[in-house]
């Protein structure tokens, strides 16, 4: 059985009492080892000579510190390894850089010579898919009939052409795609192939691609490398 230590004594050993390291974790959340073995050696200092120490009880101590030490050295290993492995990511993603990807954006650039392309996402085959082109005015420019499509990918591209033959200028188009299931058309997800311009760090860790004409996006949404 291990004697109490009252606050004075434990002061006058340079220490502090149970209690106040108890309210200083609740700040740092967690015991350093340095403490734990500060606030045993107090208990052997003054226990009571008739009432050593119990061996088991000591050596149960002994065995938080190991585990507290030990999950703390831990938890420093897993948060230098997570910022290793970020930045071994922020410096692949780098080389994306320059290059073409496809994500489910919506926005596509159409410039001089570079066509918007992409990809519809299908659930399973449809009879009829159709991919509709619309200006920043909402107006529909342009609906490419792809016809009957297997699931899978639909791959689709847009020379700017109109649907009254004419071309329309450079700038952005939002894309949207339908297929038709049982008779009726239902929304389908549309894929767009956009350069990257930049890679960022966001705030929460993860990877921010600047696409360019559409801004930033999540890398985990990108579908596909071009």
């Amino acid at each position: 059985m291990v004697a109490s230590i009252d606050s004075d004594t434990l002061g006058t050993l340079g220490l502090r009492s149970t209690q106040d390291s108890q309210a200083k974790t609740k700040d740092a959340n967690k015991l350093s080892a340095d403490d734990f073995m500060g606030l045993l050696l107090a208990q052997i200092r003054n226990q009571d000579p008739m009432k050593p120490m119990d061996n088991t009880e000591f050596t149960s101590q002994l065995a938080a510190i190991n585990q507290s030490s030990g999950i703390q050295e831990l938890n420093s290993s897993f948060e230098n390894l997570s910022k290793s492995l970020v930045s071994n990511q922020a410096l692949q993603a780098a080389s994306l850089v320059g290059r073409d990807v496809l994500a489910p954006t919506g926005l596509g650039v159409l410039a001089t010579g570079q066509p918007i392309r992409g990809s519809v996402e299908l659930p399973s085959a449809s009879p009829h898919v159709t991919v509709n082109i619309y200006d920043s005015a909402g107006q529909m420019v342009r609906r490419l009939e792809l016809g009957s499509q297997a699931s899978g990918e639909a791959m689709y591209q847009w020379d700017g052409l109109r649907d009254d033959g004419t071309y329309a200028p450079s700038g952005n188009y939002l894309i949207s795609a339908q297929a038709e299931y049982s008779g009726k058309d239902e929304a389908v997800e549309a894929l767009v192939v956009n350069r990257v311009n930049g890679v960022t760090l966001g705030r929460t860790g993860g990877l921010l691609l600047d696409l360019a004409g559409v801004g930033p996006v999540d890398f985990e949404q990108v579908k596909q490398i071009l």
